[in-house]
Parts: structure tokens; sequence; C-alpha cells
């Protein structure tokens, strides 16, 4: 069994969810297809601090959509197998080759396709291959594994949606591009699948069109990934020129050798600094996160899936691969520790005060992808890996929950003008604090493990490490306060919407199912990296860090080339894991009994501190500084440019030309009347002129 399966099967999937949405399209007279279809059951609900999706079962006038319209190709009793089999099937094959390179030799677990010659410049031969390795495989479960649930989910959140088969085209292309991403062998096939996931986000965040914002959304992540992307194709060239290949196997073991070389030094680490910036796009870290909190202009499932299992998570799993090119600069491990800790700081902070539930898990996934990159900043590739990897099962979870509250509530996603929601709907309650325990990095639960691993790292490396540790022990308090503050809004106190109008419900099995999975998982995923103090005690190995050991031995030599920091005592082990527990219990305590009676603490904030509030609200007004000082210029000088340049200067001097030509042409036709009288008069006249030219000359 091929490696191109894995990728193969989720494009096949969106091939043939596309061809039945295409085929089953209303004909025009005429023989042309009719483009104009519902946009789905769900519509999308202005809070005032941003717009989200939430479940419509009526239709709105100004939504461009109806629910009861047919949706083409669903009809087709291929449908469900083409949304939901593609991915279930790469799950089954992920699962097999995960127990293949269990079965190989720690230092031999490798699996690499057969490589095909895509094309030639000059002396560079571009030739594409899958590998599967620790790392790879790690990514691939996740992408399958939770993306199989989210797929699961989307077919009951999605069921009136009238585009639905094109939507898990779309879905299915997304994990395609994702896969071929962490497989790829060269940083070209990871390009390919770096854009292709930029696309379908596109496609997906802006999949309700025609309401208008969702497409400017879509167009805002787009333009916003292309500054990354353009970072990320000049590192590419960088090390191109520095390696003569782009294969990443070659360039890990390379740059060793290339540290050696005079100059070499600075070069790698301007490449390792593009990439990052490339980085810094895709997984939405200072300055470019700001198209993340926008993406909610998508149905729930993209929402998950984008924040949990694929697109922000491309950035961490590039530094992770190329980490022997990151560890040869120590300095640019420090610039990503420090915008990773602002980054948590950012996002953390934000979630505070906002009142949209799905606003709240963004600016949330924000600061977490912050912890993530100050893990690989500390250079605990295995930590952020592992936080990674915990944050797609509850972050999943918590999107998730979120869309089968707001389908509940039938449209409402505004936690003020919720509560009380626990007994309408249990299971999702249940599940949901099961999440938000998980996020809070409640004791014992995987966030955890994984959130503490980084901050002991970052304790153990010094110098910068110290001060992101710092940062991110006040992310962590503020994550715990604004998660239970969202818990105690939405299921606790009373209810604060019309009873008489509104009649709350619990989501259907299809949607129910996949939460309670991923809530198990959310709850148990902290033994996949158990704290040294807790392995040692029960005799057990750290289960990622063995399993990815051989990845990330040759960048850990690079790192600690001048001797490893010394392994913390148990005393400060203990002590870090009690002040982790000790913050989040605390913190969680206060938010939740601040918010348990209803939002009134939130008004009291705005009324005191209005600056501060608006300033949090805004995100650190970041984006609002984009539009005034980069945006609005930027248009202006465009205006200008169509204005005066074109219009009266370009178009102007083309315009004038024609004129003076039509003008000189309108004047000299007088000359050419058709008279033969005249015609010999000037014959003559001219004759004559040549004839005093002749004598005189």
């Amino acid at each position: 069994m091929s490696l191109w399966y894995l990728p193969g099967l989720p494009l096949l999937g969106a091939l043939a969810c596309g061809l039945l949405y295409l085929l089953s399209l209303p004909r025009k007279r005429g023989g042309g297809h009719a483009h104009g279809h519902a946009s789905g059951h769900e519509h999308e609900h202005a809070s005032g601090h941003g717009h989200d999706d939430a479940h419509a079962h009526e239709p709105a006038a100004d939504h461009a959509h109806d629910a009861h319209a047919p949706a083409p190709g669903a009809s087709n009793p291929w449908f469900g197998f083409f949304a939901l089999g593609p991915i279930c099937f790469a799950l089954g094959i992920a699962i097999t080759y995960f127990v293949r390179l269990l079965a190989l030799k720690d230092d031999a677990r490798v699996i690499e396709s057969a490589a095909w010659h895509w094309f030639d410049a000059g002396s560079f031969r571009a030739d594409v291959s899958l590998v599967l390795d620790p790392l790879s495989c790690t990514l691939a479960l996740v992408i399958t594994g939770v993306g199989a649930l989210i797929f699961f989910y989307a077919l009951g959140y999605m069921s009136h949606d009238a585009g639905r088969v094109k939507f898990f085209a779309y879905l299915n292309l997304f994990v395609a591009a994702m896969l071929m991403l962490v497989l790829s062998s060269s940083l070209l096939g990871l390009f390919v699948g770096w854009e292709g996931v930029g696309l379908c986000s596109y496609l997906l965040i802006g999949f309700w069109h025609a309401k208008g914002w969702p497409a400017e959304a879509g167009q805002k992540a787009f333009v916003v990934n292309r500054i990354g992307d353009a970072c990320f194709v000049l590192g590419s060239f960088l090390l191109l020129r520095l390696f003569g290949t782009l294969d990443l196997s070659d360039i890990g073991a390379a740059v060793h050798a290339k540290m050696a070389q005079p100059g070499a030094q600075l070069e790698l680490a301007l490449a390792g600094l593009l990439l990052f910036g490339g980085c810094c796009g895709k997984s939405a870290q200072f300055p470019l996160f700001t198209w993340l909190p926008d993406a909610m202009a998508g149905p729930t499932p993209v929402s998950a899936l984008i924040h949990a299992a694929t697109m922000v998570t491309a950035g961490v799993y590039l530094v992770a691969r190329l980490s022997p090119l990151f560890a040869a600069s120590p300095e640019v491990l420090d610039v990503i520790g420090i915008v990773g800790a602002l980054t948590a700081l950012i996002g953390a902070s934000t979630g505070l005060v906002q009142r949209d539930i799905k606003r709240v898990l963004a600016y949330s996934t924000v600061s977490q992808l912050g912890y993530m990159f100050v893990g690989l900043g500390s250079g605990a590739f295995t930590a952020a890996v592992f936080h990674l990897v915990t944050h797609a099962f509850f972050k999943a979870l918590l999107f998730l929950g979120a869309g089968s509250v707001i389908h509940g509530m039938h449209d409402e996603q505004d936690m003020h003008r919720m509560g009380g929601l626990r007994r309408a709907m249990p299971r999702t309650f249940v599940t949901f604090l099961c999440g938000a325990a998980a996020l809070s990095g409640l004791p014992l639960l995987s966030g955890f493990f994984s959130k503490d691993e980084i901050l002991a790292h970052a304790w153990q490396h010094g110098g910068v490490g110290l001060f992101t540790w710092v940062i991110g022990l006040a992310a962590a308090a503020m994550t715990a306060f604004y998660t239970w503050r969202m818990v105690a809004l939405t299921f606790f106190g009373a209810p604060r919407y019309d009873e008489r109008a509104l009649h709350p419900h619990e989501s259907p099995f299809s949607m129910t199912l996949p939460l309670t999975v991923l809530a198990v998982l959310a709850v148990v995923g902290g033994v996949l990296g158990l704290p040294p103090v807790i392995t040692h005690a029960l005799h057990v190995p750290h289960v990622l860090e063995h399993w990815l050991e051989p990845v990330f031995a040759p960048a850990l030599q690079i790192l600690h080339a001048g001797g490893a920091p010394a392994a913390l005592s148990a005393p400060i082990e203990w002590a870090l894991l009690a002040l982790g527990a000790g913050i989040a219990l605390l913190f969680a305590h206060a938010g939740f009994h601040a918010y348990k009676h209803g939002p009134e603490l939130d008004g009291v904030f705005a009324a005191r501190r209005p600056g501060l509030y608006a300033f949090l609200t805004e995100a650190w007004n970041v984006d609002r500084s984009y539009t005034s000082r980069i945006v609005i210029p930027v248009k202006l000088f465009a205006y200008f440019i169509a204005l005066i340049c074109d219009l009266l200067v370009i178009d102007g001097a083309v315009n004038g030309a024609g004129v003076l030509a039509a003008e000189t042409a309108r004047r000299s036709r007088k000359w050419v009347d058709g008279s033969v009288k005249s015609y010999s008069l000037w014959v003559g006249a001219g004759a004559a002129l040549l004839a005093l030219l002749w004598v005189f000359g």
C-alpha cells in the first residue's frame, strides 16, 4: 500500500463530491447551470463583537438562503460515502502505517514512497515523494482522526444546508492538502500543501459569500497569509542556495557541517527567520494573527478543522520538521519564543472580554498556538508537538460544543443572551466541561500536562526562557478565567433569552457522538506526556518523547553542543506543577463565580475602564492599526494612482493623442474634396514650387 493513498483518498472524495454537486445543479434554459443555491440552514449572526455562524431554520430576507431549498447532489445515495468514507479510510491507513512504524527499530522508523520526477530548473531537479516518520505519522493521525470526527459531526450540522455537497468537496480537499503538507519529503511538496490549505481556508471561510462579510473574511485570511507565504518562499530560495536542495532530510543532515563554514551562521539565521515569518501567517502569530478571529465566518466544522487539526498547526510542524536549522541559531529560537509569548498574552487577554462564544475560542487558539511556539523557542520540540496533539482534542471539542449550543439556541451565539443551558443540553454540557477543564489546565487533564511541560522547559531554558515563562503563567491565569467565564455565562445562571419564543434543545446523535469521543481524548490525552517526576515514580516512559526522539535528536545535539542544561530536580518539578495547578484552579474558580449569575461584571468593567475594555475587545488595536496605518493609506494611494496617474495622465495622454489625430484629420479633410479643379491647382502649385527650388537651389 502506497503512502499516496493518505492524501489521495480525501482528494478523490473532494473530486467525487464536486462532481456530484456540479452534475446535480439545475440547468437554466439555454443549457447553462444555475449556480445560485441556498447557503444553508445556518446563518451568520453578529453579536456586536464580530460575526459568526449559527443555525437558522427560518429563511431570512437578508441572508440569501433558504433552509428548505434543494441541495444539489445531496439526494444521491453515494453522497454520504463520498463525504465521510475517504477520511475514514485514510484514518485506517494512517493507523496501519503507525503499527508498521512501531514494528521497526527506533532509528529505522522511516517509510518513504517511490519518488517521481516533477521538473528540472537548471541544475535543480525537483522530485516529489512522501515520507512517514514518527513526527509526520503523529500529525497524520491527528489530521485524519480528529478530522473524521469533525466530518461525522458536519453531516448532522450541515444537514439542512443546500450547499453541503460542495462543502464536503472543500472539506476533503482541505484534509488532502494538509496531509500533503505533513507527508512531503521536500519543502517544494510541503509548499504545495501549504498553499493548498490556504486556498481551502479561503473557500471555506467565505463559504456563505452571498452574505458579503464572510467573503471579506476569506479574502482577509488569504491576503494576510500571502504575506507569510512570501517570507516562506524567500526562505526556501535561501536554503536552496545554501544546500543545493529542498529535501527536508538532506537539509537537516547538512546543517551541522554548514555551521562550520565562514559566514554561514548568518545565512542560516536569516533563512530560519524568513521561514518563521511564513509560520506567523499560517499559525496566526503576532503580527499576522488578525485573520484567525475573522475566520469564524465559516461554518462551525470549518472552525474546528482549521483551529484543531489542520491549517494553524502547519507553522508548528514546519519549525519542528526543520528543527536542526532553527537549533543552529539560538537567537532565532529566542525570537520565536518571544513572539509566541506575546501572542499568547494578546490572545488570552482579548478572550477575557469577548461575548461571542466562538470568538472566545478563536482568541484561545491564538493564545494556545503561542504556547507551542514558546515551547519551540525553548528547544522543547517534543513538548510543542505534545501540546499540538492535546490542543487538537480539546479545541475541536470546544468548537463543536459551541456549534451544538448555537444549534440548540437557534442562531444565538452571544453569551450574554444565554444562561442555564445545562438542563436543556446535558450531553453538550458535560462534554463541554471536559474541554473547558482541559483548556484551562486543571490538574491531571491533557491540557495541564502539555502546557506545564512547555512552561517547565521555558524555566529550564533560562535567559529569555524565564521571560516567556512569566508571560506564559500570566496567559495561563487569563485562560482559566475566560474559559470558566464562558462556561458560567453559557450553562449556568438564569436564562437570559425569551423562554416563550426560544426553546433550546439538545443536538442529534450525529453531533453529540463526536463530542463524547473528543471529551474522552481531552481527559486522558495527557498520558502521552506525563512529567518526569511521575514517569520515574511509575517506571513508565514519556510516550511522545520516546516516540519522537529519533526525529529531534539531531536538533538537540546541535542545540546542546556546549552541554545540555541540567535536568530539573524533583522538588522544582513538583513546585512548578503545583504552581500551574494552583493558578488554573484559582482563576477558574474566580472566573466561574464572577459570572455564574450573569454578565453584570462585564458592564461594570466597561463602565469603569472603558479605554482598557475597548483595547482588549479590539485585540490590543492591532487590526485597527493595520486598517488606519496600512490599509487606508494603501487604498488612498491606489485611488491616487487610479484617478490622477491612470485617468488623467495615462488615459489623458492616450485619449489626447486620439483627439489630436481626429482633429487633424477633420481639418485636413477639407483639402480632399474630390474636385479635379482643386487637385489641378494643388498639382500646379507643387510644380511651381519645385521649379523655383530647382532654379534658385
